[in-house]
């Protein structure tokens, strides 16, 4: 090939980067912010009322439990238990790269494209390793035998005249490595309690800490307690 056969092609080429080689580093930048850093949610669902309302949106960081695990009272986001729940999950583990496209914003804005087993749910941690754990019929938690206050829970579950509820109680000891989250709505939240193939989350299903609402403005404001 001659020199202007090879400037032509290196022309054609830095043309091709100067086009695709910014998109390339926006989605690569994107990606590891997203995947080891910090990425934004929001509230699908009424488990986490009052607190979080729906279309909230969160900042969920990534930093925090690679120091250390999780504490009674933060909120974390974490995989859907179609995803680890051996009665719930029939097809095996979860693809990280299949969950990764359907939950890209182009992607998961088309409707029809979706599976349970790539959703994420949000709850707040109740119990860790090595607690003994009692909930009521109510959604009332008694850690090592001593009835905990939960100010940011407001609806428990409903009794009937009979003492009955549709709220299954739970007992039992957080194995280490794992957490009990629950839902703030106890009277509608499917969490830990209702999850077939055991109560308990492991931290590595835990995607971040939810820390930060940023939207609504008129709720702009810190998540901790």
């Amino acid at each position: 090939m001659d020199a202007l056969g090879t400037s032509m092609k290196r022309e054609q080429v830095n043309k091709l980067w100067d086009f695709w080689g910014p998109i390339a580093m926006t989605l690569a930048l994107y990606t590891g912010i997203r995947l080891y850093v910090a990425e934004a949610r929001y509230i699908p669902s009424g488990s986490m009322l009052p607190g979080l309302q729906l279309k909230d949106r969160l900042i969920i960081e990534k930093l925090t439990y690679k120091r250390r695990p999780p504490r009674r009272g933060e909120i974390v986001v974490f995989n859907s238990p179609y995803s680890f729940d051996n009665k719930l999950n029939k097809a095996g583990k979860r693809s990280p790269l299949k969950c990764g496209l359907l939950n890209f914003p182009l992607i998961a804005s088309i409707n029809g494209l979706s599976d349970p087993s790539c959703d994420a749910y949000i709850k707040r941690v109740v119990a860790i390793g090595g607690d003994k754990v009692r909930i009521t019929n109510r959604g009332q938690v008694f850690l090592n035998d001593t009835l905990i206050t939960e100010s940011y829970v407001s609806d428990f579950c409903n009794l009937d005249a009979l003492g009955r509820s549709s709220c299954p109680p739970l007992r039992g000891n957080v194995p280490k490595g794992h957490v009990l989250v629950l839902g703030d709505n106890r009277n509608n939240s499917w969490d830990g309690r209702f999850w077939p193939g055991g109560a308990f989350l492991s931290e590595e299903e835990i995607i971040g800490r939810a820390f930060w609402r940023f939207w609504p403005i008129s709720r702009f404001s810190s998540l901790s307690l």
